[in-house]
């Protein structure tokens, strides 16, 4: 029993080196963030028909949520996005509000939402979905450690993605990072939004998030604030609202003190 578990581990290892070392690895489609260094990092963008990961606290669900539905939205634009859940995470977190992802660019018409009674559940759920080449991208959405989610778990998700071009988004919360195949792995926190106009109820959406693995270029941690008419994130405006120039007919208001000086 020893010897297969040693020969099983030996071809997992092996299965990983090769993925890492493939020369095919910069040729992957990839979808640019929108974040210069970001981008930088990831060598122009989310690889997708790839597994990657976001981690968070318990109370940063709702920021984790909002970051994984960004990266969604940009791998797999105008395409059926599968959200697939775990009924613990639903009972933690609440629902998936329509209008909320509707607000941050994201069409509810093209999202299927799916519910599974455990963590196993959901992981053959989202391996079914993920199967399916008329898919542009499936969330896994898991609260908790779960023992289902082993290196083994991982390749077979990676493997599955790479024969249908769909992209994994796993988002996993209130659980530790563990070894996996995933081609980055994030955690993200809220950060704080800059100040809204008067008209408006709240600000952009802003995250704090750490690029803490990245199987081809350097991890990194950045500000990124997601644009919801752009659908893409970006760093934070120095400046919430745009500054009206002065008028071009006008003097400038130090020139009309000095001549009223001046005058006097």
């Amino acid at each position: 029993m020893t010897s297969a578990r040693l020969s099983t581990l030996a071809s997992l290892r092996g299965d990983i080196a090769r993925l890492e070392s493939s020369p095919a690895a910069d040729a992957l489609k990839k979808a640019r963030l929108g974040h210069a260094l970001a981008d930088a990092a990831l060598h122009g963008g989310l690889a997708a028909a790839a597994v990657h990961e976001v981690f968070s606290e318990g109370h940063q669900s709702a920021a984790a949520t909002g970051f994984i539905a960004g990266l969604a939205a940009r791998v797999a634009p105008r395409r059926p996005l599968v959200w697939v859940r775990q009924d613990f995470s639903a009972i933690e977190a609440g629902a998936l509000s329509m209008a909320g992802l509707a607000e941050l660019g994201l069409d509810p018409r093209a999202l299927v939402s799916v519910h599974a009674a455990d963590a196993e559940g959901a992981l053959r759920i989202a391996a079914d979905a993920l199967a399916c080449d008329a898919v542009g991208a499936v969330v896994l959405e898991v609260w908790g450690e779960a023992r289902s989610f082993d290196l083994v778990a991982s390749r077979k998700l990676t493997l599955t993605a790479q024969a249908s071009g769909a992209t994994g988004l796993l988002l996993r919360i209130a659980a530790k990072p563990s070894p996996s195949t995933a081609e980055t792995r994030w955690i993200v926190r809220a950060a704080h939004s800059p100040p809204a106009a008067r008209f408006a109820a709240w600000g952009a959406p802003v995250f704090d998030a750490e690029l803490a693995r990245n199987r081809h270029g350097p991890v990194g941690r950045w500000i990124m604030e997601w644009k919801c008419d752009e659908c893409l994130f970006a760093e934070p405006a120095a400046y919430s609202q745009p500054v009206a120039a002065a008028p071009a007919h006008r003097p400038h208001p130090a020139q009309t003190v000095r001549r009223q000086r001046r005058a006097g």
